[in-house]
C-alpha cells in the first residue's frame, strides 16, 4: 500500500485549484486571494492546539489534516513549492534547533 504523501497533497490540490470555485473548495479558498486560505490556517492551528492541550487525541489528528491542508493551500497562494519549504527544514537539519534558531538574524 502506497501511503499518501505531503507531495501527493500538493498535487491533488494543484489540480483542485484550477476548478470552478463552485465546485471546489480548494479553489474557492484561492479565488480569496492570500488572506482567506491564510485566515483558515490560523483558526485551524487554533483548533489543533486546543486539541493537544486537551488530550483529545483524536481531534488532534483531525486538525492537524486540517492544518496540513490549509498551508499547503497557503504554500500556492503565496507560489511557494512544498520542495522550496522541504529544502529549508533539511538546511536546518544540520545543527541544533537551539543553535539554528540563534543563528537567524534578529529583526
Amino acid at each position: 500500500m502506497t501511503q499518501f504523501s505531503l507531495s501527493d497533497l500538493e498535487a491533488l490540490i494543484a489540480t483542485r485549484a484550477e476548478a470552478s470555485p463552485e465546485v471546489s473548495y480548494t479553489a474557492k479558498l484561492l479565488s480569496g486571494g492570500p488572506a482567506k486560505p491564510a485566515k483558515k490556517l490560523g483558526e485551524e492551528a487554533v483548533e489543533a492546539a486546543i486539541a493537544a492541550v486537551q488530550g483529545d487525541r483524536a481531534g488532534l489528528v483531525a486538525e492537524a489534516a486540517d492544518v496540513l491542508y490549509h498551508l499547503v493551500v497557503v504554500l500556492r497562494a503565496g507560489g511557494v513549492g512544498l520542495d522550496e519549504v522541504m529544502a529549508e527544514l533539511e538546511g536546518r537539519t544540520v545543527q541544533s534547533g537551539i543553535a539554528e534558531k540563534a543563528s537567524r538574524r534578529q529583526t
